[in-house]
């Protein structure tokens, strides 16, 4: 039987590491492709540069690549948010235009954000709901257009809108703890905003239930089915460690620290998995308090 290969853009990162021994699991081969051409990933079969894709052979690609938005958001790092999504999907795009039918890949699964939904308020938001009109919310929108390109070439698109990603070394997640943790946690605003959230062990399952799903294109939101609003969000995460969540961080302060993406942190989205549950996937987390329980087990 013919090995199946998948190619993973963004391997190095905290989702796609992870998801190399999942897929091992299932006898898939990963190609992993970084800026470098190498990289420390356990179970990453061959390495390929951003330079030199040659992505032949493989059933599937994935691109999680993206700068961090949780940064502040000078003129050049904005450029980087562009450059590392907008740019990189339409060159993966050109290089499976480039390849010949019977060798191209079948499925492009690539990687999205909430954000594409901008400040959705108290409204329910699922995979039909428009685009947003901030900037992340634009910046969503013509990434996910420069992947939906592919589908010219006869490959399968999906464009994954990710939430929050709680795990264990995942950026977020860490940062949250370490605050947390330290008692000086809480309420971000006035709280009221909603925080779609995932956990990292669903959001990879999510992913290769979305490859093996050939019915599946277009936008899927990789959110749990149970967002929270920041203030319940906070309440949760600190019983969890055992700590007050006493000391709210004002929206004015926020905005002094943090910039534009202090935006970000005060809006919010109530973005619910509807394509994946009407497909038949079942969460293993789909409540912030299993979620936390696991994540904050000795």
């Amino acid at each position: 039987m013919e090995k199946r290969r998948w190619a993973i853009v963004g391997v190095t990162g905290f989702i796609g590491s992870g998801l190399v021994s999942m897929l091992a699991d299932q006898g898939i081969e990963v190609t992993g492709i970084s800026r470098s051409g190498t990289g420390n990933v356990a179970g990453v079969k061959t390495w390929q540069s951003l330079d030199s894709l040659d992505l032949r052979g493989h059933e599937c690609v994935i691109n999680l690549a993206g700068e961090p938005v949780d940064q502040r958001w000078t003129r050049a790092i904005r450029e980087s948010f562009y450059q590392s999504r907008v740019v990189l999907t339409q060159k993966i795009v050109a290089a499976l235009a480039s390849i010949p039918e019977e060798e191209r890949p079948r499925t492009l699964i690539n990687a999205s954000a909430v954000g594409y939904y901008g400040d959705s308020k108290d409204s329910k938001i699922d995979e039909s709901s428009p685009a947003g009109e901030s900037y992340l919310a634009q910046l969503c929108h013509e990434w996910e257009q420069a992947a939906m390109e592919a589908q010219n070439s006869g490959v399968r698109v999906t464009t994954l809108r990710i939430g929050i990603v709680l795990g264990r070394h995942g950026r977020a997640f860490e940062k949250l703890m370490l605050v947390f943790r330290s008692g000086i946690g809480g309420r971000l605003g006035a709280g009221d905003q909603w925080m779609p959230w995932i956990h990292v062990h669903d959001l990879r399952r999510a992913i290769m239930h979305i490859a093996d799903q050939s019915d599946l294109t277009g936008p899927i939101n990789g959110t749990a089915p149970f967002p929270e609003r920041n203030r319940d969000f906070t309440h949760k995460l600190a019983k969890a460690v055992r700590r007050p969540a006493i000391f709210p961080v004002p929206s004015w302060a926020l905005k002094i620290v943090l910039g534009e993406f202090a935006e970000v942190l005060l809006s919010g989205q109530k973005a619910l998995p509807k394509v994946l549950l009407e497909s038949g996937f079942c969460f293993d987390y789909p409540t912030l308090e299993s979620a936390l329980t696991n994540l904050t087990a000795r």
